[in-house]
């Protein structure tokens, strides 16, 4: 998995590629801490393949402590990883473009 990081002002994107399983959620998580005195959190999903329930638990923590601060946008999402969203239903609870 590979993650870029782009902060403009207090709007902090997230582009993710590969896959986000057990194996590389710890990765994408470390990225808690950049969140602080971020107002917009957009997360990328061109280039992500697979999301487990590991990746699905880290998105549910982003949402959180997004909903405390501003908001969380989740973009461009391919349809396997949108139906494995949907199955789960957390299309229910995050925000989706």
């Amino acid at each position: 998995m590979e993650i870029l990081k782009n902060v403009d002002g207090g709007t902090l994107c997230l582009s993710v590629s590969g896959r986000l399983d057990n194996t590389t959620a710890p990765e994408l998580e470390a990225h808690k801490e950049a969140l602080t005195g971020i107002t917009s959190l957009i997360l990328d999903f061109t280039n992500l393949e697979y999301v487990s329930s590991a990746g699905l638990r880290v998105l549910l923590t982003f949402q959180k402590i997004m909903n405390k601060q501003g908001s969380m946008t989740i973009k461009n999402v391919s349809p396997d990883v949108m139906e494995i969203i949907d199955i789960t239903g957390f299309s229910d609870i995050l925000t989706i473009e």
